[in-house]
Formats: C-alpha cells, sequence, structure tokens
C-alpha cells in the first residue's frame, strides 16, 4: 500500500543541508552524547529511531460501541486530522481481542484491515499510534469488551451487574476469577501471546505505529483479607510481570524495534506505588493511568488533598528504578467544568510535563462526558488547557522544558546531538499566531501550519523560545 508523507518533511533534507552551512567545527571530545537518553530526576526519554528524545501529547482514540462487522466504524479520519490541527501528535488506539479473535485461532482479516486504515489516516496526518489491547471488566462475558467469551472461566462463581458503578464490577468473584485463569492458565497464555504476535507481524512495518500496549488495566483476584493496595502489588508481581514478560517475547519474535508499553493495575491512581517488577526487554515503557476515584464521580478537584503530588511521587518510584520513560495512557476528569478544574488542567499539565515523555487524555470524541470536544470540534471546557507547544523530537539532550501558561510562553534548553542521526528538533504550535526564536547558533523554519524546525550545529547549547503574540 502506498504511504504518504506531510508535505512539510520534504524541507527537512534542505533543513540538514542548512544546518551543515551554518554549523561551526567541533571537536568530538566537545560534542553532547548522540543518544539523549538521559531525563528528568534519572526517569529516561522515550527516543525515535534516530535517538531524539520524543514528547507524545495525544489522546485515546477508539469504538466501544461497534463490533463485528461495524467494528471501529465510529472512527473517522476526522478524529486524526483534527487532533493534528490542534497539535496533537499521538493517538493509543483502543482494539479489542473480542473482534480481532471471535473464536479460538480464527482471527478476523476484516478487523485487521479497519485497523490498518485507522493506521493509514493516522499516518497522512502525522501522529503516531499505540496500539492498546483494550479490556473494560475483563470482557463481553460480563457485558463489556476485551477478553473474547470463549477465553473467558469463572469456575461459575457469580457476577451481578452494577449499571451505575461498572467499575466496580472488577471486583465480582467471577471477574477476578476469570483474571486469574488468564494469568494462570497455559492455554490462555499462548492465546494471548499468539494474538500479540499476529497483531505486531502484521503491523510493525506500518510507519505510524510507535508501540504496544498489552493489556489495558490489569486488574486480578483478591485474597480473604487482604487490602486493596497489598493485593494490588501481589497481582502486579506475581502476576501481571509474567504476563508482560510473555507477550514481550511474543511481539519481539516479529518486532524487534516497536516500544512496549507496560501499565499497572489502576490502583496507582490512588497514590499507591506498584509492585511491577523488572520487564525483560530493552524497550519498556511505563504506562500509568492518571484517574482520581472522586473526579471519576463527577467531583470537582480538591487542591488542599494533594492527590497529584502524591501521585507523582508515587509513581515515578517504578521508572527511577528500571530506567524506563514514562507515557501516561489515560487521564482527564469526567465533568471539566466544575469550579476547580481550570486549576487542576493547569496543575496537570505542570505536573505530567516533569516527569513524563507524554500523554494520552480520555478521549478524543465528539459529544459530552469525557469528550475532548464538542459536535463542531471546538474544546469542550478547560480542555483547551491541554494544547500547548512543545518539542515532538529533540535532537539532543534535554537540559529544560516548560510552558508558562499565564505568560503564554514555552522556553526548551538543549545541548544539541553530536555529529550522528539527526540534528533536526521539531516543535508542535497549537492554533494561533505563536513566534518562535532560538538562540545557540540555532536556525528555526516554520514548514508548514503548527510546526517548526530547528536545526543546530553539533554540541551547541540551544535555547528554543515560543511566545503567543
Amino acid at each position: 500500500m502506498s504511504r504518504t508523507i506531510p508535505a512539510w518533511r520534504t524541507t527537512l533534507a534542505a533543513g540538514v543541508l542548512a544546518a551543515a552551512l551554518i554549523a561551526p567545527a567541533v571537536p568530538a571530545s566537545a560534542a553532547a552524547t548522540d543518544r539523549p537518553d538521559t531525563g528528568v530526576d534519572g526517569i529516561p526519554a522515550l527516543t525515535d529511531e534516530h535517538g531524539r528524545a520524543l514528547t507524545l501529547r495525544g489522546w485515546n482514540v477508539g469504538d466501544k460501541a461497534h463490533s463485528g462487522d461495524a467494528a471501529l466504524s465510529g472512527v473517522t479520519e476526522r478524529h486524526f486530522r483534527d487532533m493534528r490541527a490542534k497539535g496533537f501528535n499521538f493517538a493509543r488506539l483502543l482494539v479489542f481481542w473480542d473482534d480481532l479473535e471471535p473464536r479460538p485461532g480464527q482471527y478476523s482479516q476484516s478487523y485487521l484491515r479497519k485497523i490498518e486504515r485507522v493506521l493509514d489516516w493516522a499516518e497522512k496526518h502525522d501522529v503516531k499510534v499505540l496500539l492498546d489491547a483494550h479490556q473494560d471488566v475483563f470482557g463481553p462475558a460480563f457485558g463489556h469488551r476485551g477478553v473474547p467469551a470463549w477465553a473467558t472461566r469463572t469456575d461459575g462463581l457469580p457476577f451481578t451487574p452494577h449499571p451505575d458503578d461498572w467499575f466496580s464490577e472488577y471486583f465480582e468473584p467471577a471477574v477476578q476469577r476469570a483474571f486469574t485463569h488468564l494469568y494462570e492458565d497455559e492455554d490462555l497464555r499462548r492465546a494471548q501471546a499468539r494474538m500479540w504476535r499476529l497483531l505486531a507481524d502484521r503491523f510493525e512495518d506500518h510507519p505510524a505505529v510507535l508501540g504496544y500496549d498489552p493489556i489495558n488495566e490489569p486488574m486480578g483476584e483478591l485474597r480473604e483479607g487482604e487490602d486493596l493496595a497489598t493485593a494490588a502489588r501481589r497481582i502486579e508481581r506475581e502476576q501481571v510481570t509474567p504476563m508482560y514478560n510473555r507477550v514481550a517475547d511474543a511481539i519481539r519474535s516479529v518486532d524487534e524495534d516497536g516500544w512496549i508499553f507496560v501499565e499497572p493495575t489502576p490502583i496507582v491512581g490512588e497514590g499507591v506505588p506498584t509492585g511491577l517488577g523488572r520487564i525483560d526487554d530493552p524497550k519498556i515503557v511505563y504506562a500509568p493511568h492518571f484517574y482520581n476515584g472522586a473526579m471519576e464521580a463527577g467531583g470537582d478537584y480538591d487542591p488542599e488533598a494533594r492527590w497529584i503530588e502524591n501521585y507523582e511521587q508515587a509513581v515515578t518510584l517504578y521508572p527511577k528504578e528500571y530506567k524506563v520513560p514514562v507515557v501516561v495512557g489515560e487521564w482527564g476528569p469526567l465533568d471539566n467544568a466544575r469550579p476547580n478544574m481550570n486549576r487542576f488542567y493547569r496543575e496537570a499539565m505542570a505536573s505530567l510535563g516533569r516527569y513524563s515523555s507524554g500523554w494520552a487524555g480520555w478521549e478524543w470524541c465528539y459529544g459530552g462526558g469525557y469528550c475532548a470536544v464538542d459536535g463542531t470540534g471546538a474544546f469542550r471546557t478547560n480542555k483547551e488547557l491541554t494544547a500547548e507547544p512543545y518539542a515532538e523530537a529533540v535532537a539532543g539532550t534535554v537540559r529544560s522544558a516548560a510552558y508558562d501558561p499565564g505568560a503564554r510562553v514555552y522556553r526548551l534548553s538543549y545541548d544539541s546531538a553530536g555529529r550522528r542521526g539527526s540534528r533536526v528538533t521539531e516543535l508542535a504550535l497549537p492554533p494561533g499566531d505563536w513566534r518562535v526564536t532560538a538562540r545557540g547558533g540555532a536556525l528555526v523554519l516554520r514548514p508548514a501550519p503548527g510546526r517548526a524546525l530547528v536545526l543546530a550545529a553539533p554540541g551547541a547549547r540551544v535555547t528554543v523560545t515560543v511566545t503567543r503574540r
């Protein structure tokens, strides 16, 4: 299938030539490191194939309402066109095992073609995609989406629906036992690995695909007398970690390069450190979710509770210990119009910017509830605060990067990479009249609306300032 290339990217070759012309000779000993893999406080940065430090900002994109022949019909090219137009470069795409493998060993070629069509739209609009094997309350056996009914084993334990509080269904005995069987039964382990091997083999060469998220919000079975935090750490340590290692092995049998995003249980959202262990793979991303129980119930943000501070302290322990990047896979409250939500978004964006390589908000859809935009494509109340200037890819080691929403100024400082790899730093700009300047002998190009390129000599100390006029 032919692949389209955004027109502005044809300027890159000319830009690199221009950088070579302006670059002074720099001795090899003076050049900055060629692989900018050290982030803030010992947390590595996510990197691309050129070794550039990446920042991902975007949204979850999915269609839970349709399955079978109608699967993914709710996702259109407009999703990716509108996201990119507002400055976002990342989509966490929900895919469902029950749609991919409706019967054991029978994979839907129609569903794979639909996923590829969505990926082609993402590529056309220059949006990177994470393929997320999504589940809610395990799957269709319990009225939701995810793990197929044929792979759901409950040992006859009871399940009572909770239509007004669906998340509480995770604590129904049948659902918890189904997770135990998924983790422990050898045939289900093999089936999950085969499913992921198939997905990775089909899409590992697609230019839009950045990586894979093996399972959304893994849960498990509590033991008698265990509190939730203790159970979560045990499940993560003894069952979820081995699962990720199995799936990583399956993916690596066909794809050596894609990033693998691993999630803890959702309990981390309450500031509980994860019990996940080491995943034996060189390209792991820690991908927690960032939700508060009170706000999920429609409540307001309470700054005095220090939830954001406690979450940040807890969620950074794992990536610091295991030296892996962080990308927050889901976040965003239900009711964005509550009195303190403007403050929440400002404080959340600042926090995410301190420790993560990016995030995907929940979710890019056109309507109410969690939707980022309304039916016309305009941001819903306070969601516009998620659209900031940022450096999509930095060709060097980032020293600092921050946006001041009050002054509407973004500042980036980095040491330009050495002679190997790309020397092009890419900036994403939300709609508006933005002025981009650079110091340190760097050249700024503006190849397209919402984009800026910075070209610098090897080893240069570069400062970029982006100002809203």
